[in-house]
């Protein structure tokens, strides 16, 4: 099988914290790979780590067949990877198309083809209307498709995208949706972290559980338990009672 991603007993800790505990993870190529736990469970911390933000405290990565630990062949992985990461580092005083010009410019991306690119990106995000804006002028959601832009402008191989649907609303949403299935569809790859289990099981074809660290589920999509739901699959895995309703005292009195 040729993957994207795989990982060896990787591993991170914080002083007597473990972060990521001797995960094994392998990412087929050309997959919609979903990488699910609750908050804190360790997903963004793998992702630094796939991407080469953090160092490993122990354990082997190979990401499109690059160790992102070794120098030389960091930098390229990092020619073949676009990133939505969980905290967006834009910078404040450019608008959206002298920020992708940036990009582009930092990828080699050659200067006709980096006109083209930007000016399908823009308007198909909707960023088009608000040009001559100023990145510290935009909403979470549109510094999110921002970021997409930008992840998606040198045409990489593999996308890692960290809750890429936060605060986006539900037709940008939507044209987003289409636009990963399309890239996927290609042969490309993406890795993604979300909240909402509905996104995943609409969009992935396969699926990671962490919990704790600990990475407790690896599958096919069609091949997960609990009659094929993700989100039974989930909760029965994370450790969560989904026969037990949630109770506040105050909530079971008479309304006034």
């Amino acid at each position: 099988m040729d993957l994207a991603i795989r990982t060896g007993a990787l591993t991170r800790t914080f002083g007597s914290f473990c972060a990521v505990d001797k995960i094994d993870l392998e990412v087929p190529k050309g997959t919609f790979f979903g990488f699910l736990g609750p908050n804190g469970a360790g997903k963004s911390t793998t992702i630094k780590m796939l991407t080469g933000l953090l160092a490993p405290t122990s354990g082997r990565i190979e990401v499109l067949g690059q160790d992102p630990r070794v120098h030389a062949q960091a930098l390229v992985m990092k020619s073949r990877i676009g990133v939505v990461p969980e905290d967006l580092a834009l910078f404040d005083n450019l608008t959206a198309a002298e920020y992708l010009t940036f990009i582009g410019r930092m990828h080699s991306i050659r200067k006709d083809l980096l006109r083209q690119r930007i000016d399908e990106l823009l308007p198909l995000l909707d960023l088009k209307k608000d040009e001559t804006k100023l990145t510290v002028e935009y909403s979470s959601g549109m510094k999110k498709k921002l970021a997409l832009a930008a992840a998606l402008l040198p045409d990489p191989d593999l996308l890692f995208l960290d809750e890429p649907f936060e605060g986006v609303d539900a037709v940008a949403s939507r044209t987003i949706r289409k636009l990963l299935t399309t890239f996927v569809e290609r042969g490309s790859t993406v890795f993604l972290t979300s909240h909402v289990l509905e996104i995943v099981e609409r969009l992935c074809t396969h699926v990671g559980i962490i919990v704790g660290g600990a990475l407790v589920e690896q599958a096919a999509m069609d091949e997960l338990g609990s009659g094929g739901s993700l989100e039974a699959r989930f909760l029965e895995v994370v450790g969560t009672d989904v026969e037990q309703d949630p109770q506040l005292s105050w909530l079971e009195e008479p309304g006034l």
